[in-house]
């Protein structure tokens, strides 16, 4: 679960572990299942082909199944910019104060050849060897340590990925201040590349692109095709939340599917008591608990011995309220509309 406040990421492996043990619990029973996913981070190509998507997608089409997953709550976080090296070839990002580390994915086509120079806030620069035997080596810029690694294809994914921690040289932080990245094309075919930070708080609140993009922030695996993605909306003024990650043009597949409550959900508290919360990881509960009312009426009542998987889904984008201000459906923000 990653909440509000994300405190902790499970591991790959033990939502994997997880998934399978609900399947064949679920298998044992006899009974329809409902997975609720309040996790995500932004590590990834979001285009669907990693493991834990693809391992999704095909848990889906085991049993009786419905997996909700929340879109995550990076939507206003500045932590992507898509852009193409046409006309984007300057990207500046501002590291805040107290940065411990801080890594940087850079996704694109692996055909596209590009040429990268990193700038520090002091002026330093260096150009990153993107042909170099291993695909790992270190830099140094005044204070800071770059540790980069370049990804080849994977068996199951064709995007490349190359990827940039920074820690400081000494104990302490990172420097702070503005950190170019350019980009100059040496081989292009799209030219598309998609920069992502860490999700919550594996950064501080100052450290972000300056000219981010909001669409593409869904978290993954919300990214998945065959689960129900939720983003949030505020029901008290049945608007959309800004934080609430967006879709986009990445994905060969509209996302999310729709928006639930997700602003100041009371909600039970650790120890007792309530308290109120925010963020999809809220929203997505709501939708799991219509599904799994659905499949309640459908597969043991008897009315509809099929309503699972993509049906429920179905049903429930079309039976989803518009919000004002949207006029076009699916939307990147709110997908089909709200929960009804």
């Amino acid at each position: 679960n990653s909440g509000g406040a994300e405190e902790g990421f499970p591991r790959t492996t033990e939502i994997l572990r997880g998934v399978t043990y609900a399947l064949r619990k679920a298998g044992q029973l006899n009974m329809p299942l409902v997975i609720n996913l309040s996790f995500g981070n932004s590590y990834g190509s979001h285009d669907g082909s990693s493991l834990l998507e693809r391992f999704l997608d095909n848990a889906s089409e085991i049993g009786k199944t419905v997996i909700c997953v929340g879109s995550g709550n990076e939507g206003a976080a500045r932590g992507h910019f898509a852009g193409n090296i046409t006309r984007d070839s300057r990207v500046e990002l501002a590291v805040g104060n107290y940065e411990r580390s801080l890594n940087i994915q850079l996704w694109k086509n692996y055909s596209d050849v590009f040429r990268i120079r990193l700038q520090s806030p002091g002026g330093e620069e260096a150009e990153l060897t993107t042909n170099i035997q291993g695909g790992k080596y270190t830099l140094r810029l005044e204070q800071t340590r770059i540790l980069v690694y370049l990804g080849e294809p994977l068996p199951y994914a064709v995007a490349q990925e190359i990827y940039l921690e920074m820690i400081p040289v000494t104990g302490g932080y990172i420097d702070a201040g503005i950190w170019t990245i350019r980009l100059e094309p040496v081989m292009t075919v799209t030219g598309q590349y998609y920069l992502y930070l860490p999700a919550g708080n594996g950064r501080g609140d100052s450290t972000g692109f300056y000219r981010s993009t909001p669409q593409m922030t869904l978290t993954v695996p919300s990214t998945a095709a065959k689960v129900i993605t939720v983003g949030a909306y505020d029901s008290r003024l049945n608007a959309f939340a800004d934080f609430s990650g967006r879709g986009g043009e990445n994905l060969p597949y509209p996302k999310p599917d729709l928006v639930a409550p997700g602003v100041d959900i009371l909600a039970p508290s650790a120890g007792g008591g309530y308290t109120g919360v925010t963020g999809t990881s809220f929203a997505t509960p709501f939708v799991a608990g219509a599904a799994a009312l659905m499949m309640e009426w459908g597969i043991v009542r008897g009315n509809d011995p099929f309503l699972w998987g993509e049906k429920v889904k179905a049903y429930l984008r079309r039976g989803a309220a518009p919000l004002p201000g949207i006029r076009e459906y699916p939307d990147e923000r709110v997908g089909y509309g709200s929960l009804c």
